[in-house]
C-alpha cells in the first residue's frame, strides 16, 4: 500500500511564560490508505497535539506533514475530525447539524436535493435515520457521538480523526459504536487515526497501534502492528491467544517499560 498521510521529522515546541516547551519531538509516521492506526500513551504524552497536525489545526514547528502527496497547511475536507466531545450545535437538528457540513464541502458542485441525500445517506451510515428531526437535548450521549460521526463521514473525508471519541460514553455504548466503527471502516474504506487511552479499544480496532513516550519531548516508542484478520468479533477475541499477545504487549509498553526520550 501506498503511504497516505506521511509525517516526517516533525517536531511540536509551544511558546509559554516559562519559556519554549517542546511538546513532540523526532516524530517519523507513515500510513497507507484504508489503515486503522490507534494512537495511544500516557496523559501529557502529545497524542491529541500529533492528531491536530494531521488535522491541520496546528502546524509543526519543524518536520513535513503531507495527505495524498500534498503539504497539510490547514483543515480541509479530505480530513474529517470526530473530538471527544461532539461539538453539536444545539439549535440544529440532527440533520441540519450534519447538513451544515455538507453544504461547506459541496455547495457549489451539488444542488440542493443532492446534497440533501448526501445527508441523509451520512445519517443512515450510523443507524440515525429515525433522529433526523431530533435536537441534539433530545438524544443521548452514544446518540449524539453517532451524529458527529456522521457530520465528518458526509465530507467523504480520506481520513478521519477521531480523538478519544467514545471516551465519555458508558461501557455497552461505547462496544456497540466500536463496532459500528468497524463496520463503517471496512464499507467507507476510510484511512482512520484515533487518539485512545483504552488499551483494548486499540486492539480491537487497529492495523497498528503507535505507543507515544512520555512526554515532556515525546515521540514514538514503539509501533506495533496488529494481525488479527477482519471482520473481527468482539466475543470471539476474547478467547484468541493473538488478541492476549497484542493486549499485553502495549500495558507492558504503558506500564512497565515507560519508555521516555534520551534526555
Amino acid at each position: 500500500m501506498e503511504k497516505y498521510v506521511q509525517i516526517e521529522n516533525v517536531q511540536m515546541t509551544f511558546d509559554t511564560k516559562k519559556g519554549p516547551f517542546v511538546a513532540l519531538r523526532d516524530i517519523n509516521l507513515n500510513i497507507a490508505q484504508g489503515e486503522f492506526v490507534s494512537l495511544i500513551g500516557h496523559s501529557g504524552c502529545g497524542k491529541s497535539t500529533l492528531l491536530n497536525l494531521v488535522a491541520g489545526l496546528t502546524i509543526p514547528s519543524n518536520g513535513a506533514m503531507l495527505c495524498a502527496g500534498r503539504e497539510i497547511a490547514g483543515p480541509g475536507p479530505e480530513r474529517g475530525v470526530v473530538f471527544q466531545n461532539h461539538s453539536l450545535l444545539p439549535w440544529l437538528t440532527c440533520f441540519e447539524n450534519v447538513h451544515l457540513a455538507v453544504e461547506r464541502v459541496f455547495a457549489r458542485a451539488e444542488s440542493s436535493a443532492s446534497m440533501k441525500k448526501r445527508t441523509q445517506a451520512a445519517l443512515a451510515l450510523v443507524g440515525l435515520s429515525h433522529a433526523e428531526h431530533k435536537y441534539p437535548h433530545e438524544i443521548s450521549g452514544g446518540m449524539k457521538q453517532r451524529v458527529g460521526i456522521a457530520r465528518a463521514l458526509s465530507m467523504q473525508p480520506k481520513v478521519l480523526l477521531m480523538d478519544e471519541p467514545f471516551g465519555a460514553l458508558d461501557a455497552l455504548t461505547r462496544a456497540h459504536l466500536q463496532d459500528e466503527l468497524m463496520k463503517i471502516a471496512a464499507e467507507t474504506k476510510s484511512t482512520v487515526i484515533m487518539v485512545t487511552h483504552d488499551v483494548d479499544e486499540a486492539v480491537l480496532l487497529s492495523d497498528r497501534i503507535v505507543m507515544m513516550t512520555n512526554g515532556p519531548a515525546a515521540t514514538i516508542g514503539e509501533i506495533l502492528t496488529v494481525s488479527l484478520p477482519r471482520p473481527r468479533e468482539r466475543l470471539a477475541l476474547a478467547n484468541n491467544p493473538k488478541y492476549h499477545e497484542y493486549r499485553g504487549a502495549v500495558l507492558d509498553f504503558l506500564y512497565r517499560r515507560q519508555l521516555r526520550p534520551a534526555a
